[in-house]
């Protein structure tokens, strides 16, 4: 038997092609909004070149030290090199200069990885200060025989120094052992004294 022409009994879902068209179109749009807006929220961030350090970076300073590492400590309190600048741990000095030399610390410090390129005034300048830290002097082997001969007399003037205090510790201890012997006894058991014959 048929079903009545005006009966739906095929229990499918119809949809809308026209209503699922519409809002697909708005999804678009509001996709087309939100990529805008996040391109858009300001002008680009211009990051200054990077710079040489001015500090000394510290890693032998914990060299052969233990540490008691609890879990409930802060950051900067736990086992390895704590970063202030990013709020991480480093496990290693290894990692921790890689650390400090990469992109993700140098953006947190405001500079990009790019390096400013150096004019010739620059370059004659840092020269001229090189040339004003480096000693005046210049060696010879000369000079270099005075300094070895002066350094050999320095070191057995020390040697002469350690016999000669040596010595008078010696004659201290006799002498207090000297004092200590009781002459009484000493000259009823016989002897003068403790110490050797060798003067």
């Amino acid at each position: 038997m048929a079903a009545p022409a005006g009966v739906d009994n095929t229990f499918r879902k119809k949809f809308d092609r026209e209503e699922y068209l519409e809002r697909a179109r708005e999804r678009e749009k509001q996709e087309d909004e939100g990529r805008s807006k996040s391109k858009s929220k300001g002008p680009p961030v211009q990051r200054k070149p990077l710079k040489h350090r001015d500090y000394h970076v510290d890693l032998e300073s914990r060299l052969g030290k233990t540490q008691v590492v609890t879990p409930i400590a802060p950051l900067s309190q736990q086992a390895g090199y704590y970063c202030s600048v990013c709020e991480c741990v480093v496990k290693d000095s290894a990692n921790y200069l890689d650390h400090i030399n990469g992109k993700k610390h140098q953006r947190a410090l405001g500079m990009s990885m790019r390096v400013e390129r150096a004019s010739l005034q620059q370059v004659q300048e840092r020269f001229e200060m090189l040339k004003k830290r480096k000693d005046p002097t210049k060696f010879s082997e000369q000079d270099l025989d005075e300094r070895l001969l002066k350094q050999q007399q320095e070191e057995e003037e020390r040697k002469r120094q350690r016999r000669e205090r040596k010595k008078e510790k010696k004659k201290e201890k006799a002498a207090e052992e000297q004092e200590d012997i009781d002459p009484d006894v000493a000259a009823m058991m016989g002897f003068g004294g403790f110490g050797s014959s060798k003067k």
